[in-house]
């Protein structure tokens, strides 16, 4: 009894438990008693955050912690001014913000904490599960298994490969997070310094496999724009993270290749997944067929006329892997517009986040609504300012503006480089989630593994920033036209 009160009081393995059940979340047979679990877990988080703060003082010893307190104090008088009958999700969103902040974000205020342990299980844990999950959705894919059974659509969802996952964004999200464990335990500073089972090299190239083509085949536009900022980032970390002396000519020599490396990126990606898709609509389709023949010979024959229906009714639904809505913006825009007129409502300390689809029925042009696609701005940052207001908005900008500077920081002025180590993947990771948050509904208001997955990554970056901050040089820039890092 007492082994499970100390387990009960880890924050630490709470923090593994709970990120893996919400990545069970996002897989249609394991949802269910994943969300069974989870309300146990956000139970135990209030209560871990709590003891945290009696324990070890988090508060206090949280980096940046004062515009994170002014923005929790904004977000609080926001509830309490804008109060309705949707009192109690604005009060659970805030429990949520409050895990995010104290048991995620600030892992670092744990005492003897060793974070790059956590980190290897939760990857290597991740590598497993999606490695697994994506061999079964790809073999019934071209098995030509599907079905769909209430909010369950397996192996395609509005002619997009979703797998086993319950949406195909949510596919192409966990396929990235995914690519980047495998990057990540890559890293031979890293796995020097942890002491756990190794990930075969098979298991690797099977995660990155099985991943890539899963992101490719759900056709989801923002994570290939995660993918794609996660690949630039860290290649401009690598061009400019030497030490070899920075002079005009090689910034803008850099700078050029920059900008030709990263139109290739993006060009070659585009086409080649233009490409694969039409690849595998074809080897889809082909094998399609001969499964529905194998079928027909188990089967007593049919007449002439159904036949010829049905195959006119299989053309007709060809799956192409795209999206059947064409508009880029996938009908974004139209909530995006509502959050305008949501703004404008309580543009100083917001609506409460609570409140958003409540108020866009109430008082704005109802585009909102208690439905899967219809319920979130689709943007984190635009949800943010109508939650909390100018004024919250703003402290959180600051927030992430000092938490980005002094990352920054670390990344390219320390003393030894950082280069074989996971630290550039965690920073090219919550740079790239940035431009992810312009389509997706991220960064904070959502109990769901991404949002989570962003503070899980903004926390090991915290301790690597709490760690190695007396390494950090004196920096000059330009040679003889000298800059102080003090004023950067």
């Amino acid at each position: 009894m007492t082994a499970l009160k100390e387990k009960l009081k880890d924050t630490s393995l709470f923090r593994r438990i709970y990120i893996i059940d919400l990545l069970f979340c996002n897989i249609a047979f394991l949802q269910i008693p994943a969300y069974i679990l989870l309300v146990f877990l956000f139970v135990l988080g209030v209560r871990l955050l709590v003891l945290n703060q009696l324990k070890n003082n988090t508060f206090f010893k949280l980096r940046f912690g004062l515009w994170i307190g002014a923005f929790l104090g904004v977000t609080l008088i926001s509830i309490l001014f804008n109060y309705s009958v949707t009192l109690f999700y604005s009060v659970l969103m805030f429990l949520h913000i409050l895990i995010c902040f104290f048991v995620f974000y600030g892992m670092h205020t744990e005492p003897d904490f060793n974070f790059r342990d956590e980190l290897y299980f939760i990857a290597r844990l991740i590598v497993y599960v999606t490695t697994i999950v994506n061999i079964v959705g790809i073999i019934s894919l071209m098995a030509g298994f599907s079905f769909e059974w209430y909010w369950i659509k397996f192996t395609i969802y509005e002619n997009r490969f979703t797998g086993c996952y319950v949406n195909p964004n949510l596919l192409g999200f966990s396929s990235v997070v995914s690519i980047v464990c495998c990057h990540m335990l890559y890293k031979k500073d890293f796995m020097n310094k942890v002491n756990q089972p190794r990930v075969s090299k098979i298991w690797i190239m099977a995660c990155i496999s099985t991943n890539l083509f899963s992101l490719i085949l759900c056709d989801s536009n923002a994570s290939l724009v995660l993918a794609l900022g996660y690949a630039i980032v860290y290649v401009v970390y690598v061009f400019f993270a030497d030490k070899t002396g920075i002079s005009t000519s090689k910034i803008i020599l850099k700078i050029i290749s920059l900008v030709l490396v990263g139109a290739f990126l993006v060009g070659s990606v585009v086409l080649f997944r233009t490409i694969c898709q039409e690849g595998f609509s074809v080897v889809f389709s082909k094998t399609a067929s001969i499964v529905d023949i194998l079928k027909e010979n188990n089967k007593t024959s049919n007449s002439l006329t159904e036949k010829n229906k049905q195959k006119e009714d299989k053309s007709d639904s060809a799956v192409t892997f795209t999206h059947e809505n064409k508009n880029i913006d996938s009908g974004r825009k139209k909530l995006w517009k509502e959050s305008i007129n949501l703004f404008k409502i309580s543009p100083i300390i917001g609506i409460s986040n609570g409140n958003i689809i409540f108020y866009s029925e109430e008082y704005a042009n109802g585009a909102l609504s208690y439905s899967y696609h219809q319920s979130d701005l689709h943007n984190g940052f635009l949800t943010i300012l109508v939650s909390t207001g100018i004024i919250g908005f703003l402290l959180f900008g600051i927030f992430g503006f000092r938490f980005a500077k002094h990352s920054a920081q670390h990344l390219f002025l320390q003393k030894k480089t950082f280069r074989n180590d996971v630290y550039p993947c965690l920073f090219a990771f919550l740079f790239a989630y940035l431009f992810y948050s312009l389509f997706e509904k991220a960064l904070l208001y959502d109990v769901s593994f991404m949002v989570m997955w962003f503070w899980l990554m903004m926390g090991y970056m915290s301790c690597y920033i709490a760690k190695f901050e007396p390494m950090l040089e004196r920096q000059y820039l330009f040679h003889r036209k000298r800059l102080t890092r003090t004023l950067l």
